[in-house]
């Protein structure tokens, strides 16, 4: 019991650390916090400090949920599901950065990669079929939130048809509620169409 809550309270500080704040004070002297949304996640950090450094922080937030797993895995096997959903959590109220931190995209993404890595060794349909998604929803529509909810939310369609564990199915919804919660600003500007679209992709479809 003790190493099950050690793993869970580390895999939350592990998710705590703000990449992005970090990433923009030590290398640019900004704070992110204070530019573009003012959301520490990677897509955020590409728009204030540049394309390089957005990616650097998408990875290094994937990252944490694969490394909170990896973790679980070699301590506490049972752990495994509630360390990536800690360090979720972690990430959108990180103690390091007063409780405000990302929305948990990248992040949910690591945990997908753990599910595969330490539990069922299904890599396509649990991580790349929903990148797969993600990438096209992002091509077809220029927003990274409304993609990312769609990805996330395929995940659980594909976990039923795959037949996953009913854990790691409750798991992965129990995470995309939690995503869309922490979009709900960007629902609302999607809905009055207002919402940011990415421009290296250049117009959606149906603008061009």
């Amino acid at each position: 019991m003790l190493k099950f809550i050690s793993v869970i309270v580390l895999s939350y500080l592990f998710g705590s650390i703000p990449w992005s704040l970090v990433i923009g004070k030590v290398f640019f002297n900004k704070d992110i916090r204070k530019e573009g949304s003012g959301n520490l996640g990677g897509t955020n950090a590409g728009r204030v400090l540049g394309k390089k450094a957005g990616i650097t922080v998408i990875l290094l937030d994937a990252l944490k949920g694969f490394f909170s797993m990896m973790l679980a895995a070699t301590i506490a096997p049972d752990a495994i599901i509630y360390a990536g959903l800690a360090c979720c959590i972690g990430h959108c109220f990180p103690i390091f950065a007063g409780f405000k931190g990302g929305k948990a995209v990248a992040t949910s993404f690591g945990f997908l990669l753990g599910i595969a890595t330490f539990i069922n060794g299904q890599y396509f349909f649990e991580l790349i079929l929903p990148l797969l998604i993600f990438i096209i929803s992002l091509y077809l529509c220029r927003m990274v939130s409304l993609s990312s909810i769609i990805a996330l939310g395929s995940s659980i369609i594909i976990s039923l048809c795959i037949n996953n564990p009913l854990s790691i199915t409750i798991s992965t919804l129990i995470l995309w509620i939690f995503v869309v919660i922490r979009h709900h600003a960007n629902i609302q500007r999607i809905l009055d169409g207002s919402e940011r679209k990415i421009q290296w992709m250049g117009k959606p479809l149906w603008e061009k």
